[in-house]
């Protein structure tokens, strides 16, 4: 076994872009892999569920491009994870084919493994009614309407696709929905690394250069992999790891700050130790892996719920801005009078930048005293785009002339920046599956496909 093991992170999410500098500072480094996670649930459930990216793919193709040669001619190989944003079938679908447009336009010839993320319904719901599946933390429990409902359904994989992947041999790796850190993690670990310190690094590497300072998700960041520890190192002059900013990213995303779960387990942080090294390098040690039984793989699905319109406005009125909330309740009042004898449903939303429009029920210092302008979101979802259009023209017209107490002018509370007033949002999706199955074989589930592309 080699006695490091060098990583090359391209960039926090694929076609967030990275310098070229950085980049051939990174090869100069001579790594033994270049890797970037592609995805996140960070958007939010619409890109799971309508299976488009929420990355330009222009930007992906040109992020793609650089790394594929760089690995070619270096003949290391290039793991991407999370395709298309969220790892389902469209979004592996989609990476592929630019890939493909790459080889074609620039007369490559290589070796790809696909890993597929996405799963049938129907092992979803043989896992269900064998016990196999339960809720994470505040998700409802499981049931056969959420599964059926599912527009996509994916499993987020762990090191061991990955690492079945590479006995294949493979120049590049494209997967579906990965955790994180697997990408960067997984052929060290194949290579008889330290899983702790490996997973560790991979996920501070999957944010690229956001662990330095300045922190940044569009530049690229180095890593170096030992069995004692691993190291750290910005690849731009203008930014530095350092102790804080790399401790700090270790506490990035999650609950407890010393715990880290995953597939098969979770990290323990508890006795991790940053030390400065010089020259910019950030050594860190300690970290632990403990073992779950059964393990594990988090499943994320998204259905759809309907279709949203949304108007956006602005007041000034400082009598307005102190009778916002009451103003508000009398809108969404005279709305539901108005639709009561219908038959469809809906949701009517209004969020309130410059009282608590960010932080919402959560917001720690609540009320307008200080605020001279609101901006005002009016948000209406129903189970057509026509039904969603006509609550939110109701919501919007009422709020617009609604006399609410001690005002003086009849002109008009509100003032809107475009016309039209009011956009269609189109289909709207939320979470409906976010649940832990559990398995004897974690690469099982996730299909591998080999090409050659020439």
């Amino acid at each position: 076994m080699t006695k490091e093991f060098r990583i090359l992170s391209a960039t926090a999410i694929l076609g967030y872009g990275f310098p070229i500098a950085s980049f051939e500072a990174g090869l100069a480094r001579n790594p033994d892999l270049i890797a970037a996670d592609a995805g996140s649930t960070d958007p939010g459930p619409y890109y799971l569920g309508a299976g488009i990216s929420f990355t330009d793919r222009q930007a992906v193709k040109r992020d793609l491009n650089l790394m594929i040669q760089a690995g070619l001619r270096r003949k290391i190989p290039v793991v991407v994870g999370t395709a298309g944003g969220s790892g389902a079938e469209p979004h592996l679908a989609w990476c592929f084919e630019i890939i493909k447009e790459i080889a074609a336009e620039e007369k490559l010839s290589f070796k790809i493994a696909l890993i597929h993320a996405e799963f049938e319904k129907s092992v979803i719901l043989d896992a269900l009614g064998n016990g196999k599946i339960r809720p994470l933390d505040r998700a409802p429990e499981l049931t056969r309407e959420r599964v059926d409902s599912a527009a996509h359904i994916v499993g987020q994989m762990g090191a061991e696709p990955f690492i079945r992947a590479f006995d294949e041999n493979p120049d590049v790796i494209l997967a579906g929905r990965s955790y994180d850190p697997s990408v960067f993690a997984a052929l060290p670990i194949k290579l008889g690394f330290n899983r702790a310190l490996a997973l560790h690094m991979g996920k501070i590497l999957e944010c690229a250069a956001i662990c330095a300072s300045p922190g940044s998700g569009s530049d690229c960041m180095f890593g170096t992999l030992t069995n004692e520890w691993f190291e750290l190192e910005a690849l731009n002059p203008a930014r530095i790891c350092t102790t804080v900013s790399v401790a700090a990213h270790t506490l990035y995303e999650k609950t407890n700050p010393y715990i880290l779960p995953g597939p098969g387990g979770h990290l323990d942080l508890r006795d991790c130790r940053f030390s400065d090294q010089g020259g910019g390098r950030i050594r860190v040690s300690g970290s632990k892996f403990v073992p779950a039984d059964p393990y594990t793989i988090k499943l994320e699905g998204a259905r759809p719920v309907g279709f949203r319109t949304v108007s956006i406005a602005g007041t000034r009125d400082p009598i307005m801005i102190r009778e916002i909330d009451r103003t508000i309740a009398a809108v969404r009042e005279n709305v539901a009078e108005i639709y009561k004898n219908q038959s469809w449903d809906y949701r009517l939303n209004f969020i309130v930048y410059g009282k608590d429009g960010v932080m919402g029920p959560l917001e720690p210092h609540p009320g307008t005293e200080s605020a001279h302008e609101l901006g005002i979101v009016i948000e209406a979802v129903a189970e057509t785009q026509a039904l969603a259009d006509t609550v939110c023209a109701t919501a919007r017209s009422t709020m617009l002339h609604y006399g609410y107490p001690g005002r003086i002018a009849t002109a008009g509370n509100l003032a809107f920046p475009f016309s039209p007033s009011d956009f269609h949002a189109g289909k709207v999706y939320e979470f409906s599956v976010y649940h832990l199955l559990e398995t004897e074989d974690p690469a099982a589930y996730f299909k591998i496909e080999t090409f050659d592309l020439s």
